[in-house]
């Protein structure tokens, strides 16, 4: 994501720079706690399957691998190693995984930074409102799956309509989607030669049944707050607990990532830290269920997204209901 420029003024430079520094160390071991967790559940799926144990073990052994994501993410940033090619080689496999190529998942993420809650050029808010169907269906990973399969397809077939993505770019992500489809190609037709189920029971079926314990994370980060252009306003904050910041890789403390998206995952504890200092109040943030809760509350009866103000936050936790009634984030 060169080129983007966080919040100017916030945070001292010098500072700033510090809390930008990456760390080769501190990469490989949050990646390789993650990747460990995942072998880890991957051989006690294989130790427990056909009894009663595999279906615990096979929801933990699908959420690991969703959340694999947030290191895709911070990949997609930079941000993980100081070793630069690092991040895209290691982008590049999990974006593989995830079904969700690295050079689309960048442009189309660089997009929703420069442009966060716009509805016209911000990539991923590329859908109409949500209304509880809609939102419900998403939620639970049928649409959110369907549109990644349809989209390398499309994207391999020359196909490229979504206008977050330049012109210039249309060839690279045809390109990357095309050699997806021929390693995907090849998976199938070796686990066909071998008779092996492996590639099922091992990824895709954990993942795919799992996504909505990952959608917790994804849906709440900006939805229901408002569209203005200001960081600390329009994205959220997650209170949890420190086994999903783990598997999270810190991207709970969402609003200090969009506010300095150069900040490295293992840093944002310390940067939202230094933004409430700055500040003097918390930014907008609730606790998984309680946004969901209060999400389907609002769409019930018919609602979407539509009828709610886009200038204004309507899915607030109760202190942040406080907040909202004395005025915004200081700059």
């Amino acid at each position: 994501m060169e080129g983007f420029v966080g919040r100017r003024g916030l945070i001292e430079g010098q500072r700033l720079r510090a809390l930008s520094r990456r760390s080769n160390l501190k990469g490989f071991v949050q990646l390789g706690s993650h990747l460990g967790a995942i072998l880890a559940s991957g051989f006690a799926l294989q130790a427990t399957w056909g009894t009663w144990w595999a279906a615990p073990v096979f929801i933990a052994h699908g959420v690991l691998l969703n959340f694999l994501y947030a290191g895709q993410h911070e990949l997609s940033h930079a941000t993980v190693f100081q070793t630069r090619w690092l991040n895209e080689a290691v982008g590049r496999v999990i974006g593989f995984l995830m079904f969700y190529p690295r050079d689309f998942d960048q442009i189309q993420h660089f997009a929703h930074h420069r442009h966060t809650q716009d509805w016209a050029k911000d990539g991923e808010l590329d859908r109409p409102p949500y209304a509880l169907s809609g939102y419900l269906i998403y939620f639970l990973g049928f649409t959110y799956w369907s549109s990644r399969f349809a989209r390398i397809l499309r994207f391999a077939a020359g196909r490229v309509p979504e206008p977050y993505i330049p012109a210039a770019k249309h060839a690279l992500v045809i390109a990357e989607s095309r050699w997806l489809l021929a390693g995907y190609g090849t998976i199938a037709a070796a686990s066909l030669a071998m008779q092996s189920w492996a590639a099922v029971i091992y990824w895709l079926a954990p993942m795919m049944a799992t996504k909505a314990l990952h959608q917790v994370q994804n849906t709440m980060e900006h939805l229901g707050l408002t569209h203005e252009a200001n960081t600390l306003e329009n994205t959220r904050t997650t209170r949890t607990n420190a086994l999903m910041r783990w598997m999270a890789w810190n991207m709970q403390y969402h609003t200090a990532h969009h506010t300095y998206p150069a900040v490295p995952f293992h840093a944002l504890p310390e940067l939202h830290r230094e933004i409430v200092a700055r500040t003097g109040q918390e930014p907008h943030s609730m606790t998984y269920l309680g946004f969901q809760r209060a999400l389907i509350r609002h769409l019930l009866g018919g609602k979407s997204e539509s009828d709610y103000p886009q200038d204004q936050a309507w899915i607030l936790d109760p202190d942040d209901r406080t907040r909202a009634a004395t005025g915004h984030a200081k700059a």
